[in-house]
């Protein structure tokens, strides 16, 4: 008679499981993040995002934050990060954001 062993699941534990737990929190953030209203994002931006600086385009100061992989820009009413929040524009991951930068100084020539 053959014994057939039992294959038991690999369940990650220690670093691995840290990092799955990273990474799960960081998609759950993103994904709840995005449905926000926009005074909701900019609020969350500025008190756990990162202000990566400011640049300007057609005369209007853009704020930059990031957030975990995301990098958020932000319009301010009267270019005062103190007022509220025109617009928001949200782009996933260093790519997108050189890309969009690349594109925006492309055409302002």
């Amino acid at each position: 008679m053959r014994e057939i062993g039992l294959i038991w699941p690999i369940v990650p534990s220690g670093p691995v499981m840290a990092t799955i737990k990273k990474k799960t929190n960081a998609m759950i953030q993103n994904f709840l993040f995005r449905y926000f209203s926009i005074e909701k994002q900019v609020e969350y931006l500025q008190s756990k995002g990162v202000s990566l600086g400011t640049r300007v385009k057609d005369g209007r100061k853009i704020y930059v934050y990031m957030l975990r992989n995301l990098f958020v820009e932000v319009i301010y009413e009267n270019d005062n990060s103190s007022e509220s929040p025109e617009k928001v524009h949200i782009l996933k991951g260093l790519k997108s954001l050189n890309s969009h930068l690349e594109r925006e100084f492309r055409a302002s020539f």
